[in-house]
């Protein structure tokens, strides 16, 4: 199977235009050389032990959740541990995508599955994903003869789109959509028909939520539990033998969890929205925001950052395995780990 061809349903299943503007998600190294996908290896991290596995493996693709390369580089020497990834990748003739943040936004995705550790609820999310696309502007203006309309657009034709002519008594009334960077020439072009820029009206077009996407989530359980409980379970969901807790104030490990939310990965900023909360489930938080969640009365438990979202990896092997050939091995790294443990 190609690469393209491979990347082209790993955007399918999470679109790269759910990832947050910030983030540096898709092919991030691709061989110069095309060969067959025949092995992907599914891992939270990339690190030189991840690395080395998927060399021993002869991996001809890794999917890296959190993004190799993030910041700008100017050079690639061994001195940089993620350039020297980069490197070997590239020298072994391997690919790396990351679909980062847009795993954590789709629908039934990273934050749906974090929640769905406490067990079923009413889900809702916190922070509402809009659809792709470079932002529009819609412009509205009347002609007075079709003579008029036709010259109009003729000097538009060249980069109008979705025009829609509507007659009224007055004339006829035209409405069509450009992007933000047509809108100067646009403008320009109109406002030389000094009759027609008399009615020229813009608008800002906001783009529509997409339900179901977004950062984060939050859950009115169906069935409360304790606080114990609710540590016992998220304990089983993430395959981890200790979690950080810090009871809100008022609260004891039996007090009950009616409402739960969670951001996985370091995701207090999104958090930061709600007001009194039962409880706060995610992989990292500050001290001082730990301390501002703990005197609202809102219990916290922390997993530490990659342990929110690494259990993850074998739901999307399974999705993405039905989508490929059987010759086609997609493994789970046994390399991987958060670099932090309890001693």
């Amino acid at each position: 199977m190609e690469l393209k061809e491979v990347v082209q349903i790993l955007e399918q299943l999470a679109p790269l235009s759910l990832a947050e503007s910030w983030d540096n998600v898709g092919l991030l190294v691709e061989p110069s050389t095309p060969r067959p996908i025949n092995t992907i290896l599914l891992t939270n991290d990339l690190t030189d032990t991840v690395m080395e596995e998927a060399e021993t493996l002869c991996c001809d693709l890794i999917i890296s959740y959190h993004p190799p390369l993030f910041r700008p580089i100017k050079r690639l020497v061994q001195r940089d541990w993620k350039q020297r990834l980069a490197i070997r990748a590239v020298e072994a003739r391997m690919a790396i995508f990351s679909p980062h943040t847009s795993w954590d936004s789709m629908r039934g995705g990273v934050n749906d599955w974090l929640i769905g550790g406490l067990g079923s609820g009413h889900v809702t999310v916190l922070s509402q994903a809009l659809c792709g696309g470079p932002p529009t502007q819609r412009l509205e203006f009347t002609v007075k003869s079709d003579e008029e309309l036709n010259t109009v657009m003729e000097e538009l034709k060249a980069c109008y789109s979705a025009a829609a002519l509507q007659s009224e008594n007055s004339g006829i009334h035209v409405s069509f959509t450009c992007s933000d960077l047509a809108l100067p020439h646009f403008v320009q072009t109109l406002l030389g028909h000094t009759v027609l820029s008399q009615s020229l009206t813009i608008t800002k077009l906001e783009k529509h939520p997409l339900p179901g996407h977004g950062q984060g989530r939050m859950s009115i359980l169906d069935q409360p539990v304790t606080v114990a409980t609710a540590v016992e379970k998220m304990k089983t969901h993430l395959s981890l033998n200790h979690l950080r807790l810090a009871l809100g104030v008022g609260q004891t490990l039996d007090s009950l969890v009616y409402t739960v939310a969670v951001c996985a990965g370091s995701g207090a900023s999104v958090l930061n929205v709600l007001q009194k909360m039962t409880t706060l489930d995610l992989g990292e938080m500050s001290h001082h925001e730990v301390l501002d969640a703990v005197a609202k009365g809102t219990t916290v438990i922390l997993s530490d950052h990659s342990n929110s979202e690494r259990g993850f990896l074998s739901v999307f092997r399974e999705r993405l395995a039905l989508r490929l050939p059987e010759a086609v091995s997609v493994l789970v790294s046994q390399a991987d780990r958060d670099p932090l443990q309890v001693v």
